[in-house]
């Protein structure tokens, strides 16, 4: 019931709007994209819905997106690092920047995966991540993404789409700063090896591959 909830309301608004330690990679290396530099013909989503290493690996197989980075948002820390963050003092989230070409995926589209592969009414939580660096977030760029945002989140709240009320967050973009190298690509470098990557993320994965195989990239 839930799946075709969330479906309906993505389908109403596309009409209405036609902890690990490494230390091989320098801080000073990590630079903030407040501002950032697009292709007139791409878009940028920041999202935060938990372990940056679970996340990726689902938009990453999303027909037209682009490019998926992991990193921290929404903090005040410049140049936090992993270790920083997890001490839970930089007010940073971990989030994914994602870049999208609109004509193949929309923002739509994109909200609608966000909302199905997390749970948004845990505060601070995701599963057994415990911390605000896991809060539920999305990092508006644009007033039509605060809007898009907000309606989804309230329609969503009003149909009882949970079984409690959502507290995901929906803050203006401020900063985002990508994560240190060996946090990229994560589980795609690190899914046969690592123990959480096949305990946790691969069920996450295959969960989504299911609910969204008419939306994933062809190999």
């Amino acid at each position: 019931m839930q799946k075709i909830i969330l479906s309906l309301i993505m389908v109403s608004m596309s009409l209405m709007s036609c902890a690990q330690k490494n230390k091989s990679k320098k801080m000073e290396d990590k630079l903030p994209t407040t501002t950032i530099q697009l292709d007139s013909n791409l878009r940028v989503a920041t999202l935060g819905n938990g372990c940056f290493w679970c996340t990726e690996a689902i938009f990453q197989q999303l027909e037209g997106v682009v490019k998926v980075t992991s990193g921290y948002s929404g903090g005040a820390v410049v140049n936090p690092s992993y270790e920083q963050v997890c001490n839970k003092t930089t007010g940073h989230a971990e989030a994914l920047q994602i870049i999208y070409d609109p004509i193949k995926i929309t923002y739509d589209e994109l909200l609608e995966v966000f909302w199905k592969t997390h749970d948004p009414t845990t505060l601070n939580q995701q599963g057994a991540d415990h911390g605000p660096q896991y809060r539920s977030v999305i990092f508006y760029h644009t007033q039509e993404q605060k809007e898009k945002a907000e309606k989804y989140k309230a329609t969503l709240d009003s149909v009882k789409a949970f079984d409690k009320a959502i507290v995901t967050a929906v803050e203006p973009f401020t900063n985002f700063y990508a994560a240190e190298d060996y946090h990229q690509n994560y589980f795609n470098n690190n899914g046969s090896t690592n123990g959480y990557c096949r305990i946790v993320i691969a069920p996450k994965l295959e969960k989504f591959e299911k609910a969204f195989k008419n939306k994933l990239k062809k190999h």
